[in-house]
């Protein structure tokens, strides 16, 4: 493969909200590794921990399924860190979900080339679809009502306050940690800017998937019995690829 077809496997963008927009037109991990080995002149620190959405519209063909695990390692090698995917093919969104990516189909990108080995500025991850409110900078984000199936917030620069809880299929984001008060439901993705100090408290604890700082864990068979429905902590542990979500029950008595 040439330099010159390696590069068109990816393409990076900026978006007006700081997040880097990465255009496939190819799926394959170790393909994309050549590529950005060629692209990125093989510095692995080269992004310095952006949030990055993966932008599937420049496939000629959809893959059958797609390696999850291999491209969101690939991406963090080089200090990305995936958040959320759009123009994925329809039959491969649950597949992203479970990998702990948000689909971002509705979000207001508005794309811009960036220039070919520089690094993108003020990163920040993408905002929700469908924003509840808008999160002031740097504050906590206090959202006073419950959130609803298909409600999305996006805390930027900051803790979110849940003073209510989230309903199954609801989602939220924050650069910082997530309290909620209130039934935890749906998904929570605290440390977005891979804040591995972040953590994410519930009174009642019951969520679809956590994740800290791009390490997720999903509930497909049920949340253990031990801090299901009570009060409970998730926080990071271990280093480097080691590190794994820890989730306690709390004593609020």
């Amino acid at each position: 493969m040439s330099a010159a077809a390696s590069a068109r496997s990816i393409e990076f963008r900026n978006s007006a909200l700081g997040a880097t927009v990465a255009v496939l037109r190819e799926t394959e991990p170790a393909r994309l590794a050549d590529a950005l080995h060629k692209l990125m002149g093989g510095m692995p620190d080269f992004f310095n921990g952006e949030a990055a959405v993966l932008d599937f519209s420049g496939l000629s063909q959809a893959p059958a399924r797609i390696d999850w695990a291999g491209l969101l390692s690939l991406f963090r090698r080089y200090q990305l860190q995936p958040v959320g995917v759009r123009n994925l093919p329809e039959g491969l969104a649950q597949a992203a979900r479970q990998a702990g990516l948000a689909i971002l189909d509705g979000a207001e990108l508005r794309d811009r080339p960036a220039a070919e080995a520089a690094p993108v500025a003020a990163p920040a991850p993408v905002a929700a679809p469908q924003p509840v409110v808008s999160a002031p900078q740097p504050n906590t984000l206090f959202v006073d009502r419950p959130l609803r199936s298909g409600q999305q917030v996006y805390a930027r620069g900051g803790d979110l306050v849940l003073l209510a809880g989230m309903s199954n299929g609801a989602e939220v984001i924050a650069d910082g940690s997530i309290h909620c008060f209130g039934p935890l439901r749906g998904r929570a993705l605290a440390g977005a800017q891979g804040n591995t100090g972040a953590r994410i408290i519930a009174t009642n604890f019951g969520p679809e998937l956590v994740s800290i700082a791009g390490v997720y864990r999903t509930f497909e068979r049920g949340v253990p019995e031990a801090v299901g429905g009570r009060a409970a902590v998730v926080r990071l542990g271990g280093a480097g690829k080691e590190q794994t979500l820890t989730i306690e029950a709390l004593q609020l008595d």
